[in-house]
């Protein structure tokens, strides 16, 4: 991620995103098009209306209803007393683990990045908060680039290419059904995740 934002220039090797190298691009282009969706999510002591706005404070409220609504966040936020107004953090709400993931979201799409980065974005969820992430995931990368860093393989299961990384190098790659075809470290991993799942 670091290295995508251009917080440190790569030693070896280079980034490039439609064949431009990312050296020759600025910080703030890199900034502008593409948004993050962490594994914990820092939200403000303010409205969340506030923490979604906060990716463009440009946009309306509309902008962010819209925005909610594809993070499948809307229905829960309407029906909160105060709404949109409702104030998150040490004195307001508390919300779970799997809400504070989907606010992430729609503050990534009200962005309207080229790229969305998920970096480890299920990864401290239950499997029913896990499952909504997933569906709100595949709902926003249809019309963008997405890259999802995870451990656990069913939040990547559906990507169109998955890169398998072990001690700094990529060992395997493809989709999900050839990884488990060749029976390789994604193979062994799965199988020791749907273990521990049942």
């Amino acid at each position: 991620g670091r290295l995508l934002f251009r917080f440190y220039n790569s030693n070896k090797g280079i980034i490039s995103i439609d064949g431009q190298n990312i050296i020759n691009c600025t910080q703030f282009s890199l900034h502008e098009n593409i948004a993050v969706v962490p594994q914990d999510t820092v939200l403000f002591n303010e409205s969340i209306l506030f923490n979604i706005q906060y990716a463009d404070n440009n946009s309306s409220k509309e902008d962010v209803i819209k925005a909610a609504t594809l993070a499948n966040i809307h229905h829960f936020i309407d029906s909160l007393p105060q709404k949109y107004n409702t104030v998150v953090g040490e004195r307001g709400l508390k919300l779970s683990g799997g809400e504070k993931q989907r606010i992430a979201i729609a503050r990534a799409v009200l962005k309207k990045p080229k790229i969305i980065l998920f970096d480890e974005a299920t990864s401290s969820l239950d499997s029913k908060s896990e499952s909504k992430i997933l569906s709100s995931m595949n709902t926003i990368s249809k019309n963008i680039t997405s890259l999802v860093i995870a451990h656990r393989l069913s939040t990547i299961r559906d990507a169109h290419h998955i890169y398998v990384i072990n001690n700094g190098s990529i060992i395997e790659s493809g989709n999900h059904n050839h990884l488990l075809s060749i029976k390789g470290l994604y193979s062994q991993m799965r199988n020791l995740q749907k273990e521990t799942i049942e």
